[in-house]
């Protein structure tokens, strides 16, 4: 199966490493001219230039902050003034560790405003074109914590649930405009993200991160943590034409670590 995204835009979230950048890649690999959205404006200027071109495609990056919504919102805003997507990953950092115990309500509500109004933002402005267009894929990039909650991720267990609901909900109603809506349920990947949890998590143990990624692996059917290129492929065919009647879906790319159905 050949996948081609050629003439296709995207807009992918988080992009400037980890997950968002090999989703990134793997889109521009398949012919999308691709937008980076991250903080880290000397990492995206550099990836920009890295990123497979040889099909054409024009990439760019645009600076934002998911953290402060306000700005956000003003950013991302005047981007679809003057751009429209055809594909859009709905991906941002993450937020802190820790229980429930250990979160007040403010730690909440800028969970809400960095994992769910950041996304319902961004796709409500991007679904203007594709409705006209009668074409779009939005991939959410969420958690198997969703579906399994992780006690050290209170805040990101609460939301990203919110976020996959609101996203099935969405679906439903953008399905005729032949818009799919699906979002992805991370398991354990090699990335920054990971590595800082796995260092908190060693510190409060009193352990070494070493053996908290050890006993990580060894939960895994697989044995490993998976690889960033590995969900970029995923991600790439949810994009495609190919995935045309997969909508509503919550997929998880976890090595077989979900015990539920």
């Amino acid at each position: 199966m050949n996948i081609s995204l050629k003439g296709k835009k995207a807009l992918v979230g988080g992009s400037s490493k980890g997950i968002g950048e090999a989703i990134a890649r793997q889109l521009a690999k398949s012919g999308a001219s691709v937008t980076l959205m991250a903080r880290n404006e000397e990492r995206m200027r550099k990836l920009v230039q890295e990123m497979d071109s040889s099909q054409g495609q024009s990439h760019h990056y645009l600076v934002v902050d998911f953290s402060d919504f306000s700005a956000f919102k003003d950013t991302i805003s005047a981007f679809f003034e003057h751009n429209t997507i055809d594909i859009l990953v709905n991906n941002t950092q993450g937020p802190e560790g820790g229980g429930a115990l250990e979160k007040n309500v403010d730690d909440y509500q800028n969970a809400f405003d960095l994992l769910f109004k950041s996304v319902v933002y961004t796709t409500e402005l991007a679904l203007e074109y594709m409705q006209r267009n009668q074409w779009g894929r939005i991939i959410n990039v969420a958690s198997v914590s969703v579906k399994e909650p992780l006690s050290y991720l209170a805040l990101s267990n609460t939301i990203r649930a919110a976020v996959v609901t609101w996203a099935k909900s969405l679906s439903f109603d953008v399905a005729q405009d032949n818009i799919t809506v699906n979002s992805v349920l991370t398991g354990y990947f090699d990335t920054d993200r990971i590595a800082q949890l796995n260092t908190k998590k060693a510190e409060k143990m009193g352990i070494l991160p070493e053996e908290v990624l050890s006993d990580m692996e060894e939960k895994v059917p697989m044995k490993r943590i998976g690889k960033p290129a590995e969900y970029g492929y995923l991600a790439t065919f949810l994009a495609s034409d190919q995935a045309a009647y997969i909508t509503g879906t919550n997929i998880p790319i976890d090595g077989g670590l979900l015990k539920s159905l």
